[in-house]
Order: structure tokens, then sequence, then C-alpha cells
């Protein structure tokens, strides 16, 4: 007699491989996206930094332009 099949074993995404490698794969991912994540918040918060130090020392030149124009125009015109 013929024999029937017994149920064949439905392949889920979410289950855990069992193949070694394809741990380590995950996990080697898992630490490169993580790294990627930290080092995206970290050169944000270095670009903020940089924008404002800029910005400050361009306001500083600029009030150093204007005070020294200020005071030329105070000698040129005897204010």
């Amino acid at each position: 007699m013929a024999e029937t099949a017994g149920r064949t074993p439905v392949l889920d995404d979410d289950a855990p491989s069992l193949d070694p490698m394809a741990i380590e794969r995950a996990y080697r991912r898992e630490r490169a996206r993580r790294r990627a994540r930290v080092e995206r918040r970290s050169e944000v918060r270095r670009s903020n930094v940089r924008f404002w130090v800029t910005l400050l020392v361009l306001c500083f030149a600029a009030a150093f332009i204007i005070l020294a124009a200020w005071h030329q125009v105070q000698t040129l015109f005897g204010v």
C-alpha cells in the first residue's frame, strides 16, 4: 500500500535559521547597522557644532568690521 505523505514543514521567514554562518552574517549585519546609526548621529552632532562655530566666527568678524568702519568714520569726519 502506498503511504500517505506526512505534513511538510512550512518555512517561516521569522523562524531562526539553524545555519551558523547565517547567524553570524545576521550578527555582523546588525552590528554594521548599529555602527552606521551611531556614526550618523555623531556626524550630525559634529555638523551642528561646525555650523554654530562658523556662525559665531562670522558674527565676531562682522562686529569687528563694523566697529573698525565706525572708528574710521569718526576719525575721518572728526565726530
